[in-house]
């Protein structure tokens, strides 16, 4: 395994504290996604509520990631931190006064949508000023397997702790356990970011220089290309868990923790595997990424039509390791060649095609869902995925 990055003490730090921040966040997900559908009992509302969250990555991330690159990055990932401890206090409290509608869920999960679309540049752009350069790929590894083993035990905590105490423990706990990251983030020193000239350019025309990297490098067109399609289907599956725990299990709050868990397991495992494989050949995306996208996409229409509960966690498991291997090797082929004063940008973009295609997958297969039942809406979704990356794979990727 990879273990460069654990020399280094404030990558320790970092990656101690932020297990927490990332388990409060999987535990709120799961939370805000079980009110929804306790409120509703829909499908759309369910997507519509993951776009909600979203959103603002689609529209904002970009002007986030021009403002990533130009301020201190450890003042603003303290900031980020702690608005979102402040606004899931604040979630708690309205939840705890019989407050929290549908209108007012729609906006808390935008508003959070908001600061996570800050902070996914700020950390993206944080963690591998922590180390030297040589080490970034370990960085990304250990990261990927640090918010996977959040994905597996924040969900289970969560549907745990509504089916025991109730909604509002969960919320309470998960509001408490950004308090570590935060303290770990303070006494942070991350190194000054390197430039390749010294500007002092226009807002937008910054922005520009970062979409132009993009579009004139072509392994950062493609690999936002194979993220972008297996985020639409695989990940979009996987926002829309609590239609399958409740609509067609009805398993309860229990079962959609043991799904996104499953979904976790299966991600962990991934990001294991990830650190264990050798280094990933710099200027080409792997192999092993564009099949697991194909797989992973493959898999969709299987947990469709999957009426037996335990086949349906297995499956679910699977599609969560294939979609962080895809993720995380994409991620991995943009970063390491990447100069610190491009990363905000580009990888704000990057985050942009990830959750931007998760967002809008959540909410097509929501409707599609309630317009053809569950088993149609991901079997026609999958079916094209497949089709869709299989050609593009054979048109463009050369090995």
């Amino acid at each position: 395994m990879n273990l460069a990055a654990v020399r280094f003490r404030d990558f320790r730090i970092y990656l101690i504290g932020n297990i927490f921040a990332l388990n409060g966040l999987w535990m709120q997900r799961l939370t805000i996604g079980w009110i929804a559908w306790e409120l509703t009992e829909s499908a759309s509302f369910v997507g519509l509520v993951a776009f909600i969250n979203f959103a603002p990555t689609i529209f904002a991330g970009p002007f986030f990631g021009v403002l990533v690159d130009r301020i201190r990055i450890r003042r603003a990932a303290l900031i980020t931190q702690s608005v979102l401890f402040v606004l899931a206090i604040m979630l708690f409290v309205s939840f705890s006064a019989g407050l929290l509608g549908v209108a007012l869920l729609a906006i808390v999960s935008g508003v959070l949508g908001t600061v996570m679309a800050a902070h996914n540049p700020i950390r993206m752009s944080l963690a591998p000023r922590l180390v030297d350069r040589s080490a970034i790929a370990s960085v990304i590894s250990l990261t990927a397997i640090n918010f996977n083993l959040a994905r597996l035990s924040g969900p289970a905590l969560a549907g745990w702790l509504i089916t025991s105490c109730g909604v509002g423990a969960s919320l309470l706990i998960q509001a408490l356990f950004y308090l570590p990251f935060i303290l770990a983030l303070s006494i942070l020193r991350p190194r000054e970011r390197t430039r390749t000239k010294e500007r002092a350019a226009p807002f937008f025309q910054d922005m520009a220089v970062g979409v132009r990297h993009v579009l004139r490098t072509p392994l950062i067109r493609q690999a936002l290309f194979v993220t972008g399609v297996s985020a639409f289907i695989s990940r979009g599956v996987l926002e829309i868990l609590p239609v399958v725990a409740g609509g067609a299990f009805d398993k309860g709050a229990t079962g959609l923790g043991l799904l996104t868990a499953a979904a976790g397991l299966g991600a962990l495992i991934a990001g294991i595997s990830k650190a264990l494989l050798p280094g990933q050949t710099s200027g080409q995306l792997p192999s092993i990424a564009l099949v697991s996208a194909v797989v992973g996409t493959a898999l969709v229409p299987a947990i469709g039509f999957s009426g037996f509960w335990p086949l349906t966690l297995l499956l679910v498991a699977c599609l969560g390791f294939a979609a962080t291997m895809t993720g995380v090797s994409m991620q991995t082929a943009i970063q390491v060649d990447l100069e610190d004063d491009l990363r905000g940008r580009v990888m704000s973009l990057w985050v942009l095609v990830g959750i931007g295609s998760a967002a809008s997958g959540a909410v097509f297969l929501g409707a599609l869902t309630d317009l053809t039942g569950i088993a149609a809406a991901l079997s026609w979704a999958g079916g094209f995925g497949v089709l869709f990356l299989a050609i593009y794979i054979r048109r463009n990727w050369k090995p």
